[in-house]
Order: structure tokens, then C-alpha cells, then sequence
């Protein structure tokens, strides 16, 4: 497995979020806040899933459920460099 190549936005959250989602297929926020390994509330979940979402790592399913793209995917497997996603700004995320 090739290192992944994280940005400076990423945090560890975003991580284990990716690791999940490739894990069990789709979750929600709320299920995630509640599996062991992630210390962050439901809010901050979201938070990260809308950023993730911005850079075509995850896609929402329905309501509030993600699924993994193949470009999460990829960057797990370290084939993808974050460094040439679009950056995920507070302003643009909430703009969307």
C-alpha cells in the first residue's frame, strides 16, 4: 500500500471517516459518533463529511448517509494527492 498524500486541511477525523466509509460501505454522522474510534460529536462529523463531500472523496446517498467514491477510495490507497483537490474553505463548503 502507497502512502496517502494528505493535506494540511485534512485532519485525523477525515481519516478514520474515509477508513469507515471503505469499511462498511456507508454510514451516517450519527452512526459514526457512536462507533468506537471516533471521539467527535455528530456535529463535527458532519462538518468533516460536508469537507470530504466538497472534494469528491465521499457522496451523500440519501439524507444524511455517505458512501466512499472511487476518488476516496483511490486516496486511501494513496494513488490520489489531496494536495489537487479543491480546497475545502469553511465559505465554500457552506456554499454549497
Amino acid at each position: 500500500m502507497s502512502m496517502r498524500k494528505s493535506e494540511h486541511w485534512m485532519k485525523q477525523l477525515d481519516e478514520r471517516i474515509l477508513e469507515h466509509l471503505d469499511t462498511e460501505g456507508w454510514s451516517t454522522p450519527f452512526i459514526m459518533a457512536r462507533e468506537a474510534g471516533f471521539e467527535a460529536s455528530v456535529g463535527h462529523i458532519k462538518e468533516r463529511c460536508a469537507r470530504l463531500q466538497y472534494v469528491g472523496f465521499i457522496y451523500p446517498m440519501h439524507g444524511d448517509m455517505f458512501e466512499l467514491t472511487t476518488d476516496g477510495r483511490l486516496y486511501l490507497e494513496g494513488e490520489i494527492d489531496a494536495q489537487y483537490r479543491p480546497w475545502p474553505s469553511t465559505e465554500r463548503v457552506l456554499k454549497e
